[in-house]
């Protein structure tokens, strides 16, 4: 089967960390792209879900809360000072 070239861009940190997934699976970045891609072509999808990382409303009251300075604990400066202070 003849073969192509691809040229991708890239963020050089993210490149980094995905060569270094790679070896550590075993695989080479070609390889990885080529996996990718057949396993696109046979599925006819994107074989993995693609969605924003939105919070749930309980994440977002408490992100308002923070925000406002609302139910916020004190601070703590150990372990046994936060015990103390919940079980009192």
């Amino acid at each position: 089967m003849a073969q192509t070239n691809i040229n991708i861009r890239m963020d050089e940190n993210l490149k980094r960390q995905f060569d270094h997934l790679c070896n550590e699976l075993g695989l080479n970045m070609s390889t990885a792209f080529n996996i990718f891609a057949k396993t696109m072509v046979r599925q006819q999808r994107i074989p993995f879900d693609v969605a924003l990382d939105v919070p749930n409303a309980e994440t977002l009251a408490a992100i308002d809360d923070v925000n406002n300075g609302r139910n916020l604990s004190k601070p703590f400066h150990s372990v046994k000072e936060l015990m103390e202070d919940l079980n009192a």
